[in-house]
């Protein structure tokens, strides 16, 4: 079993990849292909992803039963925590800790600062 997800890529290359694997939703690519396809489906998305990425999961005989591997700029990042991959989220711009160390948005800080001003 193989996904493909593909974020921010060229409509042929999506079109291409539809020749070997199913697109149950935009951009994300399912399938049962061999290892000689598995490779050459992902040379393939390299080349041809240009300002967008890839990210590549696939069945194998390891502890997590599935080895991941991406290229160019995605939303995720793969990160190696002790042998196990996981996925890390880049944090997000509009949240920054809060002085009782939980985190607070940035909309939530500027409503403090407005109803602080009208009390005083």
């Amino acid at each position: 079993m193989m996904v493909l997800i593909l974020e921010s890529v060229p409509i042929g290359l999506r079109g291409e990849l539809t020749r070997w694997l199913i697109e149950p939703h935009p951009g994300v690519f399912v399938g049962h292909v061999s290892a000689l396809v598995r490779e050459r489906l992902w040379m393939k998305c390299c080349q041809g992803v240009k300002n967008g990425g890839v990210i590549q999961i696939w069945s194998t005989s390891c502890e997590q039963r599935f080895a991941m591997r991406s290229y160019g700029v995605t939303k995720r990042e793969i990160v190696d925590f002790d042998g196990l991959q996981l996925i890390r989220l880049p944090p997000d711009p509009e949240v920054v800790p809060s002085a009782q160390g939980g985190r607070q948005s940035r909309q939530a800080i500027r409503r403090k600062i407005r109803t602080k001003g009208q009390r005083e």
